[in-house]
């Protein structure tokens, strides 16, 4: 059951995906859908194909046919699902992808109807085939279809004004789905770029594909101060982006910002990690700031709920539906970019006019699956008669773990919802005030877990 997590199922080749397991998982799947067709797409990693050929034993024996899409990114496996395919639209689809984890590692992220699948959902899927017995394999029915081309060509033909513009570009794929799309993009676009290891390789040669991690951004951190004015990295599956300046490095909630900057009076989602300034700012200009869960599913739910234009993750998650279709896409953010660059917008200058606040980046406070909620639960007890040291508290947002709100910045405790780690995040006015904060919010972790 363990490979069964709140935003996808993610397990070890061989060892938790395997026939016996992903056949069941396709068969049990197909019983979720109410269609016929389910869009099946796949990453870099040499097990992809394989584990392509056993959810397709599953889905077919449970009754529904795939359109094969091949080695695609995560989102050309979302826009598939709202394009019409020779008189199909399918019901479904499945992105076999293992992301920023390393090669041994792989997974499904799942769409029905043009929503995640996710949470509840998943693990009642994990139960069903744990339960059940092996299906017998039926004739092979996969129609193969260029999902590939066709997002292309939407994406050339939604950016032409930005043909062969000056700004010169440096972009790092870490060797994985992303080059699959962006080099005929930049070509057709006539884009002055220089591209790093963009040939998809699944066993990540140069680094590891998660440009969240800064020492994974030193190469192209090195081609941007030779050869670029703006840089570009993606993960394994390339629905996170980084945006690197000169200056800044642009994380998801200021890139909101600056996405937003074009949009009239727009609704933008966030998650709790983003910056106050975010919300803020966003709020000053007549936007509406919504903040809520982390996590890529709770986000476009809560955006098709709120029929929002944007929203956005710090971890590089950004999603459009502003002049879009509402998921988060690598791709289509890294042309939104190059736009306002186009439009004549100062990255730097934008971000400098901000207010300076300094911000910790995720701080990961190891734990077990058995007691991180526990531990959230018991901090939310504490904080109701906090100690006499604990700085003021003006209020407190409970919507995904704990965001207390102090009189001169914030703190973050929430439970991962993927690993036995509670991540904590800190931001004030001062280096010095934020490490008040960490430092009073980590006794009150030590306090909550001690007393489980």
């Amino acid at each position: 059951m363990s490979i069964y997590r709140e935003y996808d199922i993610r397990g070890i080749y061989e060892k938790e995906l395997n026939e016996q397991s992903v056949v069941r998982i396709g068969y049990a799947l197909a019983s979720k859908i109410d269609g016929e067709y389910v869009a099946v797409g796949y990453d870099a990693r040499s097990h992809s194909p394989i584990l392509f050929e056993y959810l397709v034993h599953g889905l077919n024996a449970g009754g529904k046919k795939v359109l094969g899409m091949g080695m695609v990114p995560t989102p050309v496996n979302y826009f598939t699902n709202y394009q019409d395919w020779d008189g199909i639209t399918p019901s479904a689809s499945v992105m076999i992808t293992g992301s920023h984890n390393p090669s041994e590692y792989n997974g499904f992220k799942i769409t029905v109807d043009k929503a995640p699948f996710f949470s509840e959902d998943i693990y009642a899927l994990g139960r069903e085939c744990e339960a059940m017995g092996f299906p017998n394999k039926v004739e092979r029915d996969v129609t193969e279809i260029d999902a590939v081309t066709r997002y292309i060509d939407f994406i050339v033909s939604e950016f032409q004004h930005l043909k062969a513009m000056p700004t010169k570009i440096v972009y790092d794929c870490g060797n994985g789905v992303a080059g699959v799309v962006t080099e005929d993009i930049f070509a057709q676009l006539q884009l002055n770029t220089k591209g790093l290891y963009v040939d998809p390789d699944g066993t990540f040669p140069n680094h590891h594909p998660d440009p969240s991690e800064e020492h994974n951004l030193e190469d192209v951190k090195k081609l941007l101060s030779s050869d670029g004015d703006i840089a570009f990295a993606y993960d394994g599956d390339a629905d996170r982006i980084a945006v690197l300046t000169h200056k800044n490095n642009i994380k998801g909630d200021m890139m909101a910002l600056l996405y937003s900057m074009k949009m009239d009076k727009p609704t933008v989602v966030g998650e709790v990690k983003c910056s106050q300034v975010m919300y803020d700012e966003l709020e000053r200009r007549g936007a509406t700031a919504i903040m809520y869960k982390t996590g890529h599913s709770n986000l476009k739910v809560k955006m098709k709920e709120t029929n929002a234009d944007l929203a956005c993750e710090v971890s590089g998650h950004v999603f459009f539906k502003n002049r879009y279709f509402g998921y988060d896409d690598a791709i289509y953010a890294t042309l939104r970019m190059l736009e306002l660059i186009y439009d004549g917008i100062d990255l730097d200058a934008e971000l400098a006019k901000l207010p300076q606040v300094f911000s910790t980046e995720e701080i990961k406070v190891k734990t077990t699956e058995d007691e991180k909620f526990k531990i959230i639960d018991a901090v939310k007890i504490l904080l109701q008669n906090p100690p006499a040291s604990f700085p003021t508290i003006r209020d407190i947002i409970d919507v995904d773990g704990v965001r207390i709100n102090f009189e001169n910045g914030w703190g973050l405790v929430r439970a991962s919802n993927t690993t036995p780690v509670l991540v904590t995040r800190f931001e004030s006015t001062s280096k010095e005030t934020a490490e008040f904060y960490e430092k009073a919010i980590n006794d009150l972790i030590l306090e909550a877990k001690n007393s489980l």
